[in-house]
Order: structure tokens, then sequence, then C-alpha cells
């Protein structure tokens, strides 16, 4: 398990922490439903170090990535990103990232686990390509400020620079102690948001900084669980969870996030075609509203009957305080997806009830 670079100082904070696919997080500081509420009324700071960071690099790379994922590389300009998937010929999922084209280099920010699946599947594809792939997540940290008081935390740091104005827009800004730092807007929860990439030997300090610029907002530092949470209600599916290699992008509604249907030609992008031009999905990804009075949540896998016959399966399960009720994704066959279909979850707790609900839970 690789273990966060700034593990002290959280234990400091009273972190309890667990694993992701084989990468240390920060659970909780101790209350989940108090940093989710931090979250989504005032401001979080989150340590994403755990996340996967990859640098494209090389006279090819925008071809070779144009080639290699869902959305248009090309269509970027420097200080633009976006949100793209890879898939293998057949349309199915590999990995997801958030890219972003920078001067010399694109930046990939990927779910922990993924990167090294990522290098192994360019390097298979390179050919008499000018392409390098680094990862740098040795060397830079990654640092979230989310909620509704994010923009106002930004002031703190005393970069006299602006915040990217638009989703998924990026700055590289020098600090006089800190160095060089990428910052981005990017609301992972569909709230105001921003990310800092940073050099791990300026993480303790940078960390301290905005860890004190969020409390003085009304906010604290929040973990792994109450992130889950809100991602849940926002109804975003998490590669590793939702998201897996029996997976193809438009059954998990990626559609208008992570796929250009008028780019050239990518790794699978006929199928990806075809499911758009017959519609023939499978399934879909739904939401859930479970029953109340639930001893124990369901797991993945846990599947879903309709009369009497399976029709679907759980991904992710979470207790939502902002709706007081268990809610859960997952994914629904063709013949029965349409919000306020009655299904039967069937787990280790017995039989329940559990409704399909439109996407998202609850808004920003």
């Amino acid at each position: 398990m690789s273990v966060l670079e700034l593990h002290a100082l959280h234990e400091r904070w009273g972190a309890r922490f667990g694993e992701v696919r084989g990468a240390e997080v920060v659970l909780t500081y101790g209350e989940a439903r108090a940093e989710h509420h931090a979250l989504h009324t005032t401001v979080a700071l989150l340590d994403l170090s755990f996340r996967g960071r990859l640098c494209v690099l090389g006279r090819d790379r925008e071809r070779v990535l144009n080639g290699q994922t869902t959305n248009d590389v090309k269509a970027l300009i420097p200080g633009q990103g976006c949100y793209t998937t890879f898939v293998t010929a057949h349309g199915r999922m590999e990995a997801d990232a958030n890219l972003y084209r920078l001067a010399d280099e694109f930046l990939l920010d990927t779910e922990p686990g993924s990167a090294e699946g990522l290098r192994q599947r360019f390097e298979d594809h390179l050919v008499a390509d000018e392409v390098q792939l680094t990862d740098v997540a040795p060397h830079f940290g990654l640092l979230s400020v989310q909620g509704p008081g994010s923009h106002a935390v930004w002031a703190c740091l005393e970069l006299r620079a602006e915040l990217p104005a638009t989703a998924f827009g990026v700055n590289c800004v020098t600090h006089p102690e800190y160095g060089e730092l990428y910052c981005v807007n990017h609301p992972r929860l569909g709230s105001p948001g921003w990310d800092l990439f940073a050099p791990t030997a300026a993480l303790p300090a940078l960390a301290e900084q905005l860890a004190e610029g969020v409390r003085s907002a009304g906010g604290q530092p929040a973990g792994w669980d109450a992130l889950e949470i809100g991602r849940i209600e926002a109804g975003l599916p998490r590669f590793g969870a939702d998201l897996d290699e029996t997976i193809r992008p438009p059954e998990a509604g990626l559609e208008s996030r992570a796929i250009s249907y008028r780019k050239g030609c990518y790794v699978g992008q006929e199928v990806i075609a075809r499911l758009r031009t017959y519609g023939n999905l499978a399934r879909r990804l739904c939401g859930l509203r479970l029953a109340d009075g639930l001893t124990a949540l369901p797991v993945k896998g846990d599947e879903l009957y309709r009369d009497g016959r399976p029709v679907g399966h759980i991904t992710s399960a979470v207790y939502s305080p902002r709706l007081d009720a268990p809610i859960a994704l997952g994914y629904v066959r063709r013949e029965a997806p349409a919000p306020g279909t009655e299904l039967i979850l069937r787990s280790t707790g017995g039989e329940s009830a559990a409704r399909i609900v439109p996407l998202p839970f609850v808004t920003p």
C-alpha cells in the first residue's frame, strides 16, 4: 500500500486511515457527517494525493493521446482540460481521468490504482512515436478545496492570480515559497471547488495554510467517507466502484462528459459509435432510493429483481444525510430503467424495496 506523504500531519489532525485500490486514504477525521456537511454548506479541504498523476510528453503526445481516449484532446488549448475515458477495442472501460493540457505536456489525474495500467496501455500501442509517460505522483501532491465557500479560501494563498473561470481550466503559478503550482477549477461534487497540484516538499506547509483558511471560512478537513457520500448524492460514477472493465461509457451516462462523437479515430470508437447509432444499450446506471430502516447497506453485486427476475445490481450505496435516506447507484437492464420503477433488492439483510429515481439525488 502506498502511504500518504502527509500521513503524520493527518494523524495529528485525528485521522482514521483506510485503503482504496492499493492507496492509503484518510477515511475521516472523526465524524464523516460533519465533514460531509462542510462539503455542501461551507468548505472542506481534502488530500487527494492518493490519486494517480501521469504526465504525457513528447512531440507526438497530442496525436497519440487523442487516439487513446474518448474525448477530443485536439480541441483543447493550453490551460484547458476535460474528463475522459480509456476503452478497449470492444468499447469497455480500462480507466478514466481528468485530463489537462499544459504548455508542453498533458497531465492525467486518475483514480488510485489506474496509473500503471494506463502507462502499460500506452507502451503497448507505441511504435515509433515520440511520446514519454512520466509518473509524477512522487513529485507532486494533490490538495483539493471543495464547497460553496471554496473560492473565498483561494485568497489565503496570496498568489496574485485568479482561479480559472471555467471548469477544468488550469493555471500555472509560481509561489516564492511553494514553487510551481498548478491550479484547476474543478467542482468535483457539482458545487464550486478547485484542485492544487503542488511539489511534494511544499505539501506540509501548504496543507496547514489551506486548513487554516478553510477553518476561518467555517469549514474543516474532510476524508474519503464524506467525499463518497457527496459523490453518490451527486450521481457521479467512480472507476473501481460503478465503472470497471465490464462497463461501456454510454451505459454509465458518460456521453456528454467524456465522449466526443466528432473527433477522429480512437481505440474503441466503432463500438461506441454503434451504441449511439442503434441505441442498443443493454443496461443503464440508475439512482436507487432504498427502503427506510435497512439494518445494513447493500454491497457491490447485490442483485435487483423485478417480477421475480434479476434485472440489475448495486454498485455503490451510502446513507445520505441530506435526504435522510439510504441511496445507491446500480445498473438496471433496459426493460426496467424508468424513474419510479419499483424493484426488489436482495442482500445479506434479506429482501427490501428499491425505487429508481432520477440522478442526481440532490442538486448543488
